[in-house]
């Protein structure tokens, strides 16, 4: 069974951490190179003219003491999501830094057993419903590549999908976990729509990706990851960026630290959004940010409207809980505070 429960439930830090302000976005500036780069409250609307309410931020973060070391993660304090999906923390849950704890969130993480390795995190203004932790598979469970959150009207799955390796050695076991992982949001989906967000290790077309015709050997880009994602969308769900953006070449949200790629965007589309057909009236944008620096990977960003939600506060199921968010706030300054005292381009290297 997936492990659920509804509080953060954070292990206090190792004692060998001894960082600042936990988790506040009070000090933090806009990194220069994103002065005037991007808007954080674009004018968009629904298919009916609904406007949005509701942002949800995903990243695949490449470890989440590099991305606070490099002070990248100040974006987030801009652009102000109301979800945060990150991958690829590696990070036990224990030794999440106090500056990544950040305040005015509910927050979880799903660690793997092996220590510095995948891992996931969540932080929800919102407190969701419920949150349970894998896919209820133990094979697969062991990684800390799943959370999801229950919220009124849909399901939120943070994931970070296994590569497939060097040489395509892990293809077999990734093709097992795309059956698996499939039937966990077909399940899922029964109940209420679903949202998928994160990095998904797969190019799925070759518009994702800036030099597929030699890279159909290389993880990411095989046949059968590309067919796999393509059955996933058969089965009532629908790739949020290309919905908007059906023909936009050279949008990618990882670039290999190699040959100076990133520079050249050199690149593929991994990271997505994938909605349930049926829900796709409610997202109003689904964009890539692709000029925040701090990771091989780059932030992608989704716009909702719900009314739940983003509708009256306080008396509702899944609506913020200011003070339990506040209570959770001053239990990690407390914590803080007793700390002072005493590819060719090949992906196969991204696990």
């Amino acid at each position: 069974m997936a492990r659920k429960r509804t509080s953060s439930g954070s292990k206090p830090p190792s004692k060998q951490l001894k960082l600042s302000s936990p988790g506040s976005l009070d000090h933090m500036t806009l990194p220069p190179e994103l002065e005037g780069q991007i808007d954080f409250k674009p004018a968009v609307t629904t298919n009916d003219g609904t406007p949005w309410n509701l942002k949800i931020v995903s990243w695949n973060v490449n470890g989440i003491r590099a991305v606070l070391k490099s002070k990248k993660l100040h974006y987030l304090k801009f652009e102000d999501p109301d979800v945060i999906c990150l991958q690829e923390t590696k990070c036990s849950e224990a030794d999440i830094p106090e500056e990544a704890k950040l305040l005015g969130y509910h927050k979880y993480y799903n660690s793997a057993e092996k220590k510095g390795y995948s891992s996931t995190a969540l932080y929800s203004k919102v407190k969701p419903m419920s949150v349970s932790y894998g896919i209820n598979i133990p094979e697969h469970d062991n990684e800390g590549r799943v959370i999801t959150a229950e919220y009124a009207n849909f399901y939120l799955v943070n994931v970070y999908v296994p590569n497939s390796g060097q040489k395509t050695v892990r293809l077999p076991y990734r093709r097992e976990w795309n059956k698996d992982f499939l039937a966990y949001c077909q399940d899922l989906d029964s109940k209420k729509p679903v949202i998928v967000a994160g990095d998904l290790n797969v190019a799925h077309s070759e518009i994702d990706l800036a030099n597929p015709k030699t890279n159909t050997k290389n993880s990411g880009f095989t046949p059968q990851e590309r067919e796999d994602f393509t059955t996933w969308l058969d089965s009532g769900f629908v790739d949020s960026f290309r919905h908007f953006n059906p023909d936009k070449t050279g949008a990618y949200s990882f670039w290999t630290y190699m040959s100076n790629a990133r520079a050249r965007n050199i690149g593929w589309r991994i990271d997505y959004f994938v909605v349930s057909e049926r829900f796709m009236g409610r997202v109003a944008a689904s964009e890539i940010r692709e000029k925040v620096l701090g990771s091989d990977h780059c932030p992608i960003m989704l716009l909702l409207a719900d009314p739940v939600i983003g509708g009256e506060k306080g008396e509702q199921s899944g609506a913020v809980d200011k003070k339990e968010v506040e209570k959770e706030d001053r239990e990690v300054e407390g914590v803080e505070k007793k700390e002072k005292g005493g590819e060719d381009e090949e992906k196969g290297g991204e696990e």
